[in-house]
């Protein structure tokens, strides 16, 4: 079997990272995020076909900039900067970088050197989206440039013979309009990448992976019904078979219909060693009274940790515990100086300390959300399991706003699945990213059956995004939520009026608490 090609990635604490690395797999090439401090023999050790300097919001003229060892620039592999990355390698090269007369934001029209191997297929003049205040004014020796805008003499150069490429605006997003190009033409043509990456190939070395590693022991996994861990239960599954057990947990704040479909799925489709807990009445009694959402979400954290380990005891000894922990959870978990620490992971709401296990097993941790979804494709699992909304941990819970009855679960319940119905009748559920209704605890006065009534209102939210930083509410059709409306007031009880969220991220969150 053929070496993984890798490009890897240092990130220099720019926003737009994690698209950098999702537009190189996209040219179905492998590839990685390290820390902009991370080590020349580790860079090294991992063997990459070429490096990636991300941008990120610092000067290099600050004393405290962050920086790398210019010798990363003789390790004969190719490297692009892009943005902070191009002014970081014009600093350390011998360039100059100074403060721009005009700094550039947005759309920005660039006239491109065509015949030029990182530009090639790029129109001569082509929109890119420009964020600095900072730019370079005098290329290092070797260098030229290769594109240029009306402020800006070099929005890319090159030195061919080092094999270093420099670009200023943004390939990564889609406001660039052939940036995706201009990254394939890097990955591909200038380090030389098969682009032979696929999720069917993932999942032929996972399974041989999870076996090597795994052995004859056996493996624990917090199934939470969630496409993460699904997908990672179903891969392990594949591996070791029935030596995997599974726990999945009713909290009673479930989606109409995923218990049912999460217990038939595995031990049916994928028969594993599924412990299913119905505690539901455990939960409920926990946020019975609770008002705050930062105290539903630690009693029901809370609880499930004493669920699981209440469990774990029973099943006896395992050598693994599994997760379905993904690349974003990893990379956000403050691989810069000063980023935010590692968060607890959702999959089993923090382990309990008294749970002894060899090690832990996450063999999803490199892959993206639409990554995780193809392996679920390629393993078989049902789509509607597949491509299900995201769903926070505490599930319904924090979509009710107020205290937490069993009246109002089954109106959140029952319009949810109303709403998720409809979104696919209409042949939108792959395009919009999360939708689902809200219980307000607003109650207005209505008429139905001649008749006055003092009812719920019901918030319905959709929306639409690239990576859940920043959102865009979706534009729904009237016609669809005239018939999500029409629906919810005749078939669930105590709702009058249904209103649309059309609120972004910022300022509002995704969910409402």
């Amino acid at each position: 079997m053929q070496e993984v090609q890798r490009i890897v990635i240092l990130d220099f604490g720019a926003q737009y990272t994690q698209l950098i690395a999702r537009r190189i797999r996209e040219a179905n090439v492998f590839c990685e995020v390290v820390p902009y401090d991370t080590s020349l023999s580790d860079i090294r050790a991992r063997r990459p076909a070429g490096i990636i300097l991300s941008g990120g919001p610092s000067s290099v003229l600050d004393a405290d900039a962050p920086t790398v060892d210019p010798a990363l620039y003789n390790l004969g592999v190719p490297v692009l900067g892009i943005c902070y990355g191009m002014q970081l390698t014009a600093h350390l090269l011998g360039g100059r970088v100074e403060r721009a007369a005009q700094r550039e934001y947005g759309r920005v029209r660039v006239e491109m050197d065509v015949n030029s191997r990182l530009l090639h297929g790029v129109s001569p003049a082509s929109q890119c989206w420009m964020s600095h205040t900072y730019h370079v004014t005098q290329a290092p020796a070797g260098f030229k440039s290769i594109a240029h805008s009306d402020n800006c003499a070099f929005c890319a150069m090159e030195n061919t013979q080092r094999g270093i490429y420099c670009v200023q605006f943004h390939p990564e997003v889609t406001h660039s309009e052939e940036g995706q190009q201009v990254l394939r033409n890097f990955a591909l043509n200038i380090c030389g990448c098969r682009g032979d990456w696929t999720m069917a190939a993932f999942v032929q070395d996972a399974v041989k992976s999870i076996r090597e590693r795994v052995g004859d022991g056996r493996v624990l996994l917090g199934l939470s019904g969630g496409v993460d861990s699904s997908v990672a239960a179903a891969l392990i599954q594949r591996a070791i078979g029935e030596r995997l057990t599974c726990v999945y947990v009713d909290h009673g704040f479930m989606r109409k219909g995923e218990t049912e479909q999460v217990v038939d799925v595995f031990t049916r489709l994928f028969p594993v060693s599924l412990v299913a807990v119905d505690a539901r009445a455990r939960f409920l009694k926990q946020v019975e009274g609770i008002t705050d959402p930062e105290q539903k979400r630690k009693r029901i954290g809370a609880e499930f940790v004493a669920v699981f380990a209440d469990e774990a005891a029973k099943i006896g000894a395992v050598d693994f515990l599994a997760q379905g922990t993904i690349y974003p959870d990893v990379i956000e978990s403050g691989s810069v100086k000063g980023s935010a620490v590692i968060k607890s992971h959702h999959n089993v709401g923090g382990l309990p300390k008294d749970l002894q296990f060899k090690a832990l097993l996450e063999p999803l941790r490199m892959l993206f959300k639409d990554e995780v979804r193809k392996v679920g494709e390629e393993l078989g699992l049902p789509s509607d399991m597949v491509w299900r909304q995201p769903f926070p941990g505490p599930g319904l819970a924090i979509r009710i706003i107020g205290d937490i009855t069993q009246e109002k679960l089954e109106i959140v319940r029952e319009s949810d699945a109303i709403l998720r119905e409809e979104v696919a009748l209409a042949g939108l559920d792959r395009s919009v990213n999360q939708y689902f209704t809200v219980l307000t605890g607003i109650r207005s006065v209505g008429v139905m059956g001649d008749e006055r009534t003092y009812d719920y209102t019901l918030a319905i939210r959709a929306v639409t995004t690239d990576d859940f930083m920043t959102v865009d509410w979706a534009r729904l059709p009237h016609e669809l939520l005239a018939r999500v409306s029409a629906r919810i007031v005749n078939e669930v009880a105590h709702v009058n009026r249904v209103v649309f969220d059309i609120t972004t991220k910022p300022p509002a969150s995704v969910e409402w608490e």
